[in-house]
Formats: structure tokens, C-alpha cells, sequence
């Protein structure tokens, strides 16, 4: 009779299977909680890759075409247009090093954007970061403030700028209205 006790009955394999059943169930309760940092993660991508494409870049484009232009034409000759040449210079290789990084950390952000991915070279993205942070405070405290003092010393090239700069991002804007972005 001892060993009938023992003994596993059909009943108590089907009770044994229900115990398995239910630890997956409750295992299968955490997946929309794991699910939600993976869809935040595609939409990072997703809208860094926009903002890189229609702010970062043509915001490089503006500097280099309206703003480091007018204010090199109207910079002082002499020690305060030597300062604003060497800055220009700085500023757009830092233009094209932060583009050079991104191009890098694209595919990969591209990936993780598609959910083909969920991983992404932190070292890429702190470099790219640390780079652009660098480069923004520079443009702050020093380029910008001289570009200020400069064309306002001109005031009619600073309404050419502005209205330059305005018509672009209104065209710009336009078009990702267009496309449906």
C-alpha cells in the first residue's frame, strides 16, 4: 500500500503539467513590461534619425552657407576676422566630424529603428554625443556672441540673414509636410 502512495497517478501528472503551465503563464505576465522599453527604444531611433536628417544636418548647412559667411564679410580685417576664420575653420571640421561619427552610428540606429536590433555601440553613441555637446557649447559661449557683435554692426545683413534663414524653414517645413513627416 506503500507504494501506491508513492506512486505519481495520472491525476497528479496532469496537476504536474498545470504547475509547469502556470510558471509560464507567469513568466509570459512580464513580457509587456519587457516589450515597452524595446518599442521607446525603436521610436528613439526612429526620431533621431529624422532629427539628424531634417535639423542636425541643414542646421550644419545654414552656419556654413548664411551664418559663417556673413560674418567673415563683415568681421574687422585684422585680429577680430583672423579670430572668426580660425573659428569657422574649427567649427566645420567639427561639422564633419560629427557627421563622419554619425554615419557610423547610423545602421546601427537604423537597425534598432527597424526592431532587427537591440543593441548599439555605446562607445559611438557617447562619442557622437560628447561631440556634439562640445561643439554646441563652443558656438554658445564664443562663436555666436562675436557673430552677434559683428552683423550688428550691420543691421540690414542681419534682416538678410534672419529672412534667409526663415524662408529656408519654411520651405524646409513644406516639404516634411509633404512627405507626410
Amino acid at each position: 500500500m506503500n507504494a501506491a502512495v508513492t506512486e505519481t497517478t495520472p491525476i497528479q501528472s496532469f496537476a504536474q503539467c498545470h504547475e509547469g503551465i502556470v510558471a509560464h503563464l507567469d513568466a509570459l505576465k512580464e513580457l509587456p513590461a519587457l516589450l515597452e522599453p524595446a518599442a521607446r527604444a525603436r521610436r528613439l531611433a526612429q526620431d533621431t534619425l529624422a532629427f539628424f536628417h531634417d535639423a542636425v544636418f541643414d542646421h550644419h548647412k545654414e552656419e556654413e552657407k548664411d551664418l559663417f559667411p556673413a560674418v567673415l564679410a563683415h568681421a574687422t580685417p585684422g585680429d577680430e576676422l583672423q579670430e572668426v576664420q580660425h573659428m569657422v575653420a574649427a567649427l566645420s571640421a567639427e561639422h564633419r566630424h560629427i557627421e563622419a561619427l554619425w554615419r557610423q552610428l547610423q545602421p546601427q540606429l537604423e537597425q534598432v529603428a527597424k526592431g532587427s536590433s537591440v543593441s548599439c555601440d555605446s562607445t559611438d553613441l557617447n562619442e557622437l554625443v560628447q561631440a556634439y555637446l562640445t561643439h554646441a557649447r563652443l558656438e554658445e559661449a564664443s562663436f555666436l556672441p562675436l557673430a552677434q557683435a559683428i552683423l550688428g554692426r550691420h543691421g540690414e545683413d542681419m534682416a538678410a540673414l534672419g529672412l534667409a534663414l526663415h524662408t529656408r524653414h519654411v520651405v524646409n517645413a513644406a516639404r516634411r509636410g509633404l512627405r507626410g513627416s
